[in-house]
């Protein structure tokens, strides 16, 4: 488990950009918080090491942004999404497919997705600018 403490977003970003180090093809991040906890600000941390240059925003209402680099970054919203359905229609599996990097936010509304093999990443609101972020690395549901 790794716990980042921020004091801002310049923070917060510089968390995502140190974890970003850890990911891998293939890997998928599971965001959950509170809106305006600084997931989408985390992303561009995780961004700007993976795919430099990029112009991270909130997926909100396209529901998937793809950054391009070293290994490509598929930022996903899931806020408006409400069944496993329709994840499945957007194409989110052929994403998975795609070897990038998944970058989920919302993914509390999708309990199935969470049985897959990923890493939690829960921001929690602590002060004005402050945030607690705790990230765990999950195995997966096994029967």
């Amino acid at each position: 488990m790794r716990v980042y403490q921020t004091e801002s977003r310049e923070q917060t970003v510089a968390a995502g950009r140190d974890f970003a180090r850890v990911l891998r093809r293939g890997d998928i991040v599971a965001f959950s918080g509170d809106l305006g906890a600084g997931k989408t600000a985390f992303c561009e941390g995780i961004a700007s090491l993976l795919c430099p240059g990029a112009e991270v925003s909130s997926p909100t209402f396209v529901i998937v942004q793809e950054y391009e680099g070293n290994i490509p970054i598929f930022h996903f919203d899931l806020y408006r999404i409400g069944s496993f359905d329709e994840l499945y229609n957007i194409g989110f599996f052929d994403y998975l497919e795609r070897g990038g990097v998944c970058l989920i936010e919302w993914s509390e509304n999708i309990p199935e997705l969470l049985d897959e093999p990923h890493y939690a990443v829960d921001i929690r609101v602590t002060g004005a600018g402050s945030r607690s972020i705790t990230i765990t690395e999950k195995r997966g549901e096994t029967p």
